[in-house]
């Protein structure tokens, strides 16, 4: 048998094995309608939103750039306070001085507390 006759069983088998496993993955038309319009609107809205974003991405480059730049300025600033917090937060003391403060009685004398009370 040579290889160009081989080919074309080849290419049957690979599209029965492929026929077989699409079988499989994809829900029966009747029984799963419900899924298959979901899954059709959910690919309806990201082609619409793939359409929006790049017309806005062809008008506004300059507004995209400065986006991305921003997000990137923010991404690095936390991860620099997250190495900082790292680095400080190792278990160690923080360093510093204290020193106590002795509470000491007042030399007046207290004042009277007063109520109120509803005159009836």
């Amino acid at each position: 048998m040579s290889r160009l006759t081989s080919l074309p069983e080849r290419a049957l088998e690979l599209a029965s094995v492929f026929g077989d496993n699409l079988r499989q993955a994809v829900p029966s038309v009747g029984q799963h309608a419900g899924k298959w319009l979901e899954t059709g609107a959910k690919l309806g809205a990201l082609k619409g939103g793939a359409r929006v974003a790049g017309g806005f991405v062809r008008r506004h480059p300059a507004l995209v750039a400065a986006s991305v730049a921003g997000a990137g300025l923010l991404w690095y600033a936390a991860y620099r306070k997250k190495k900082r917090a790292e680095e400080e937060g190792n278990g160690a003391a923080i360093e510093g001085r204290a020193r106590r403060v002795e509470a000491r009685r007042s030399t007046r004398a207290p004042q009277p507390r007063h109520r109120t009370t509803m005159a009836d």
